[in-house]
């Protein structure tokens, strides 16, 4: 069956590596701070100007002062920094963080993301997504596969407007796991129960389906 937000968190919190600097988008990428394997330091920034980010607050360790770029009440670690969104842009912007995860409404097979506005939708702004992008070289898209009415997110190209051109390299939705190379999404891994057919017949850009797909261990 489809993987639920939380096991996206889980699945991407495989790809962590001890002493990371990561960056969390706004919605399923948040939910990875709760995932952290037992013993490895990952320091969590957020372009707000937090780097450090715990769990999410309970009811008793809850702050309402202390929030991500979502809004969203965290805690912070021991070690935790905080700085100005301009001191925090350019880390991002100089390539110092190790690994981002973003959220998005669509992918193309040439590693482009569209994952800031709909045109004809309320729009807030469009975040630090751009300069993401842009900064870093190890990024993982965290999305569903379809929309609600079944229609592929995974595109031959792009139709909204984009956040950045080809650099995207690998991609997590809740029934696959995928790699985007040579012009076409590279099926590296399947969510528990769901069947190749089914990827296939929900992929509408070019995708290459090796003999054997392991299904993800969460």
């Amino acid at each position: 069956m489809a993987l639920s937000r939380e096991q996206l968190a889980q699945r991407v919190s495989q790809e962590l590596q001890d002493g990371f600097y990561v960056n969390l988008g706004i919605g399923i990428p948040t939910l990875v701070a709760n995932y952290i394997p037992e013993g490895m330091q990952v320091m969590l920034q957020s372009e707000n100007g937090l780097l450090g980010m715990g769990e999410f607050p309970t009811e008793e360790t809850i702050d309402a002062d202390l929030i991500n770029a979502g809004k969203q009440t965290v805690t912070a670690v021991p070690g935790a920094s905080f700085f100005s969104s301009a001191e925090s842009f350019a880390m991002i912007r100089g390539g110092h963080v190790d690994l981002t995860v973003l959220g998005a409404f669509e992918v193309d097979v040439e590693g482009s993301i569209a994952s800031w506005m709909i045109p004809g939708k309320l729009i807030k702004g469009m975040g630090g997504a751009m300069d993401l992008v842009a900064g870093a070289d190890n990024i993982i898209v965290t999305m569903m596969h379809a929309d609600k009415h079944g229609n592929s997110k995974l595109l031959p190209k792009c139709e909204l407007p984009l956040t950045g051109y080809g650099c995207i390299k690998r991609v997590l939705t809740d029934l696959a796991f995928l790699e985007i190379k040579d012009g076409a999404f590279h099926l590296l891994e399947r969510a528990p129960g769901v069947s190749v057919e089914e990827i296939v017949a929900k992929t509408a850009g070019k995708l290459i389906v090796p003999e054997h797909v392991p299904e993800m261990q969460l």
